[in-house]
């Protein structure tokens, strides 16, 4: 399951790793707007919807997108608790929390740490041969946080659990099982 921690809108998106290959379940958006002005309201939102996702798709870990630092304070502490809700959501269920930088997220997916939103959202297209309705850019972020810990965890690379001592993991372990993947060179 992947976060990106938004007091507006909140994107999540669940993927399943079967024999190497992701497979999409959902992604969706929860939408925080204007109507909800008490930020205690917001967050349990968050709190209830991401609890909700995880009692009905029962994800085995969780992957959020951690905040960026940015010039407005009471801005990154407000983000900083919608984190911590979706978090707290989690770990009630006792799942696993990873937490990625926005460009780590952005490199693992497209392979470029700064690359825009719409080509992260291609990119995710291609990786599920499926269309993402560009409507939900931030339900795409929260899907590249999964993707991004399905990748760093060494998923992708036949079901490989990150929590197994000296087994390869990460982009290098991937691209060693799959030198098709790699642009120009022959298998």
């Amino acid at each position: 399951m992947g976060i990106d921690p938004g007091t507006i809108v909140t994107g999540y998106g669940i993927i399943t790793v079967e024999e190497g290959k992701m497979n999409l379940n959902i992604a969706g958006t929860i939408q925080l707007g204007k109507q909800d002005a008490d930020h205690a309201v917001r967050l349990k939102k968050i709190f209830d919807r991401v609890l909700g996702l995880i009692e009905e798709y029962q994800p085995g870990e969780m992957a959020i997108e951690a905040p960026f630092f940015g010039k407005n304070v009471q801005s990154m502490l407000k983000l900083g608790r919608a984190q911590g809700v979706a978090m707290a959501a989690a770990l009630y269920k006792n799942l696993p929390v990873y937490e990625y930088a926005p460009r780590k997220i952005k490199l693992a997916v497209t392979g470029r740490g700064n690359a825009s939103k719409e080509q992260v959202l291609k990119m995710l297209e291609n990786i599920f041969k499926q269309p993402i309705d560009p409507l939900f850019m931030d339900a795409s972020d929260g899907l590249a946080a999964a993707v991004c810990h399905a990748y760093q965890s060494g998923n992708p690379a036949g079901g490989v659990s990150i929590h197994k001592p000296n087994v390869k993991s990460g982009w290098n372990a991937y691209l060693s099982a799959h030198p098709e993947k790699i642009k120009g060179k022959k298998p």
